[in-house]
């Protein structure tokens, strides 16, 4: 989907009226002449003309570009059905969407003064450089959805062999699917056998960190002389998230002890989420039912973004 860009608005102090401009120049910091640019997650700001025209009729009062404090004034988008993590660009720039919607300043904020509401609080997009460059006014933009990139390795020494069908990481693949589906994402599954071997599965996991945003593995959690997946994996996490696996752990051996012989961990390498789950179809069922209450979020958390 493209979209034009109607005006670029800046302003040298925050909460003011931005002043429009014909172009402007993005660091990796945000509009170099604005006064929200900074190494933060809202370096640039978006409100459509559709729904300023909206606003300025349910009030019957005139406004002009800027007057809302966006940097960017678009037409031809409904901000409403982007998503956090979604990308506007062109060959110049490129922003990732951080944020929909702020805390309205309320007093602090000159258009507040004049009318006692604003847009921006409940209608404005915020996002942070990717790719920096130039922008003036009658570019047009293209809005790419986020396509999540997800891995499913399945370590089995037999089913690499070919001698047992692997039915763990298909319903892996299966509850991935239907998750994406139901918070109406998109996302590719690249699916993957290979036998109990550690330094195959840390050289794979290893490769596949700045190219996937989850990882799930599926077998080697047990107490066996085989299975290595969490002293594999364990070392190579930057951060362990041990609530949700317990957690795991603690309710499903209310009617089935032996869950809490599983050793599975879950945590971050980067950006890209891990979560070493056992071998069983069930018990990759039960773990994956927990993990997708929370799964948005940690994704979120792991940009850092504010989004409670």
């Amino acid at each position: 989907m493209k979209f034009v860009i109607r005006s670029l608005n800046v302003s040298e102090k925050k909460g003011e009226l931005k002043i429009p401009v014909t172009e402007i120049e993005i660091d990796m910091l945000g509009i170099t002449t604005d006064a929200h640019r900074g190494d933060w997650h809202r370096q640039v700001s978006f409100l459509a003309k559709e729904d300023i025209d909206e606003f300025a009729k349910k009030f019957k009062h005139e406004f002009k570009f800027g007057d809302f404090a966006e940097n960017i004034t678009t037409e031809g988008i409904n901000f409403r059905e982007v998503k956090i993590l979604d990308i506007f660009e062109n060959e110049n720039v490129k922003l990732m969407i951080t944020q929909k919607g702020k805390k309205c300043h309320g007093g602090g904020c000159a258009v507040f003064e004049q009318v006692g509401h604003c847009v921006m609080p409940k209608e404005g997009i915020f996002t942070q450089v990717i790719r920096p460059g130039k922008l003036k006014v009658g570019d047009v933009l293209d809005y790419k959805p986020k396509v999540f990139k997800i891995a499913v390795i399945t370590l089995s020494d037999r089913a690499s062999r070919g001698e047992y069908e692997d039915l763990s990481g298909p319903a892996i693949e299966k509850s991935v699917e239907d998750y994406f589906v139901s918070i109406n994402r998109k996302c590719e599954i690249e699916k993957i056998i290979i036998p109990d071997n550690a330094t195959q599965l840390k050289d794979l996991i290893g490769s596949m960190r700045a190219k996937f945003d989850v990882i799930f593995t599926t077998g080697g959690t047990g107490m066996g002389d085989k299975d290595i997946t969490i002293e594999t994996v364990t070392p190579m996490l930057s951060k362990r998230v041990p609530g949700i696996m317990e957690m795991i752990r603690i309710k499903y051996a209310e009617k089935n002890p032996n869950a809490l012989l599983s050793r599975s961990v879950a945590g971050s390498i980067g950006k890209t989420l891990v979560f070493c789950l056992p071998g069983s179809p069930r018990a990759v069922n039960e773990y994956m039912t927990e993990i997708k209450t929370v799964l948005e979020h940690m994704i979120y958390m792991v940009y850092s973004f504010d989004n409670h």
